[in-house]
């Protein structure tokens, strides 16, 4: 057993309290300590002590990505093109888009999930996107 002052670890102590600990135990809270010491002397040493939200603003606004109306407008025109295309498709192409595309679902996933081959879903994706293709061509 060896013995540790809990005052050494723990901030909220206002006093010493000493309690005898494990070997094990002891070691462990002195490896903790050690990578700790590791990681402030490495944090002074790149001179990376400031976080992004010091207090001055820069930092923490260059975090946040402002788009002008002209950008807001233009993405909300693309998304409402694209929501347009997949709905102009067969049911079974556009729930198949739908899943590959948003949902990140794989080829393999939906197949399993419909009870067909994989590459008939792959097939399905690919005639899909070239009618997408042909209708937004017509859209411009």
């Amino acid at each position: 057993m060896k013995t540790i002052n809990l005052r050494d670890y723990y901030p909220f102590y206002n006093v010493d309290m000493l309690i005898d600990v494990p070997e094990d135990v002891a070691a462990a809270l002195l490896e903790a300590e050690r990578l700790e010491e590791a990681y402030r002397r490495r944090v002074y040493r790149h001179k990376a002590q400031y976080s992004l939200d010091r207090g001055d603003g820069l930092e923490y606004d260059i975090r946040f990505l402002s788009l002008s109306p002209c950008e807001v407008y233009e993405s909300k025109m693309t998304a409402e093109q694209l929501h347009a295309a997949i709905a102009s498709l067969p049911d079974k192409q556009g729930k198949r888009i739908y899943a590959y595309y948003i949902l990140g679902m794989s080829e393999t996933n939906i197949a399993r999930a419909e009870g067909v081959a994989k590459s008939s879903v792959s097939e399905s994706i690919k005639r899909g996107l070239r009618s997408m293709e042909i209708y937004l061509k017509k859209m411009l």
